[in-house]
């Protein structure tokens, strides 16, 4: 490492505190400052992953944050990504490449490299940008995990970094989140500890103020910020715990374009949803077992990173027959996307086990395409026309298998360099490989109109749809703007010598 940078740390108490949003507030705030800073997390579990210019993958999260610090995203701000593929087995990401699939094991034993490659990414950073803002992963004191932990305490110590614990006051139990932390840590990494961020503060704060004076005196830590829980500011998440959150919490409603999205166990990049979920009009419900589909406009088959043991899910749940039926009574739409997508299909094969599971899988048949999985990943990004309504869309392919159409299928886009995907003679059932499908304005708003036409609901299908980039970039902005409002943001920005 040529140069030490300008860097700050958050570390949480838990998994989903916050720090991925905290991370965000504050790549944004500097850049609004006139800082060239860059995200970093040394090493990531995520099955939501998102394509750099470089074509390699990284975490959702991390590709966030550069975009909030008006960067493209690139392999070193997450230099290790784990994507689990079963309770078991971890795909293992290496600079954007997939180099293995591990068991846990195999991969703590592997640490030694891993390490140099994460050093290598932080150096590649240091030394073209002026601050590094980092992130931790889930608790930064888990006892049995400590001796290999290289995400956490293990990079405040190799940068020198300062420290700002991330605590989650919503679930509970603050105070022994945050004492029982500092309990936990070496005195060496208590040393590096600057203060706290609790997040997701609810009520009026000044009944809080007792609270606050006895995390200070007991841990002689200033808290530096109380960051009310917000609602109206949307960011893209990452964990599949806030996913939960949203499971089975709501039905169909009445005048509004009613769209189900199907949970599937190994379910991936659930952020194609994302775009649709902000749209006044519609109300997206996620569901992890068959229902009467009949009030929904349009069911969507999500990301999956086991797609041979979703589909067997699938089957004994009952849903081929759920969304045959669907199909038959109405006018409802089905949209495949990526693993969804293979989903769709006749079969899907895996010879040489590249999953893992079964080497076969009987689709839903909906499209008539068959799919093999194969040891090689597709990374890029693309662009290109879609064939139902005419727009322009763009985003990232993510996928391991090699998808084969019949007679009966028609492409659904067609990219610059082939076509993808695949749509029935009806249109009414879609496949893509395509992440990011409804980012793009047009397509979203033309796709939402045909779903109000057929539903019989109110819909303006000329109002104007913007393209999801430019939503997230003004949330970015509020983000920045509500942390600045409750966190001492000078503070900490002294703290990294800015």
């Amino acid at each position: 490492m040529k140069k030490s940078p300008k860097s700050i740390m958050f570390l949480g108490t838990g998994s989903d505190v916050g720090k991925s949003v905290i991370t965000t507030a504050f790549c944004r705030i500097l850049k609004q400052r006139g800082v060239r800073v860059a995200p970093f997390k040394a090493q990531n579990m995520s099955n939501n992953a998102y394509v750099t210019l470089e074509g390699g993958e990284i975490g959702r999260a991390q590709a966030v944050q550069a975009e909030a610090a008006g960067l493209l995203p690139s392999v070193h701000m997450n230099p290790i990504l784990l994507k689990p593929v079963s309770d078991r087995g971890v795909q293992v990401v290496v600079q954007g490449r997939v180099v293995d699939t591990l068991s846990g094991r195999a991969y703590y034993e592997s640490q030694d490299q891993v390490r140099s490659r994460i050093m290598e990414s932080f150096s590649h950073l240091a030394d073209r940008y002026e601050a590094i803002v980092m992130e931790g992963a889930g608790s930064c004191c888990e006892v049995n995990l400590r001796p290999r932990d290289v995400v956490n305490f293990e990079m405040a110590l190799a940068t020198g970094s300062p420290v700002v614990l991330v605590a989650d006051i919503d679930r509970g139990g603050v105070f022994a989140q945050i004492i029982g932390t500092m309990e936990l840590i070496s005195p060496k990494e208590r040393d590096l500890v600057a203060g706290f961020i609790i997040n997701k503060f609810r009520g009026n704060p000044d009944l809080f103020t007792d609270g606050i004076s006895f995390i200070e005196q007991r841990t002689g830590r200033p808290v530096l910020g109380l960051v009310p829980y917000f609602k109206d500011i949307h960011i893209d998440m990452e964990d599949s715990m806030s996913l939960d959150e949203t499971i089975a919490r709501t039905g169909p409603v009445k005048g509004k374009i009613n769209i189900a999205v199907v949970k599937v166990p190994h379910v991936a990049n659930f952020t194609d949803i994302h775009a649709l979920e902000q749209e006044p009009e519609t109300n997206i419900v996620w569901l992890s077992s068959p229902v009467d589909l009949e009030p929904y406009q349009a069911v969507i088959l999500p990301g999956s990173k086991s797609v041979i043991a979703d589909m067997t899910v699938l089957h004994e749940q009952g849903w081929p027959h759920v969304l045959a039926r669907y199909l038959e009574a109405g006018q409802g739409r089905v949209v495949g996307l990526c693993g969804g997508y293979q989903m769709l299909g006749r079969t899907i094969e895996d010879p040489e086990g590249v999953e893992g599971a079964s080497p076969h899988a009987t689709g839903f048949g909906l499209l008539d395409i068959a799919t093999r999985i194969e040891a090689v990943k597709q990374v890029r990004l693309s662009s290109g026309r879609d064939r139902l309504f005419g727009a322009q869309v763009h985003g990232y392919e993510i996928h391991m298998g090699h998808t084969r159409m019949g007679e009966q299928a028609l492409p659904f886009i067609n990219f610059d360099h082939e076509p993808d995907g695949a749509v029935s003679a009806d249109g009414r059932v879609m496949g893509t490989y395509l992440h990011g499908l409804f980012d793009s304005g047009v397509f979203r708003g033309r796709f939402l109109a045909a779903l109000a036409k057929a539903g019989h609901i109110l819909f303006d299908p000329s109002a104007l749809r913007e393209d999801y980039d430019q939503v997230r970039q003004r949330n970015y902005d509020l983000l920045a703007g509500h942390v600045k409002h409750h966190v001492d943001v000078d503070r900490i920005l002294a703290l990294m010598g800015i």
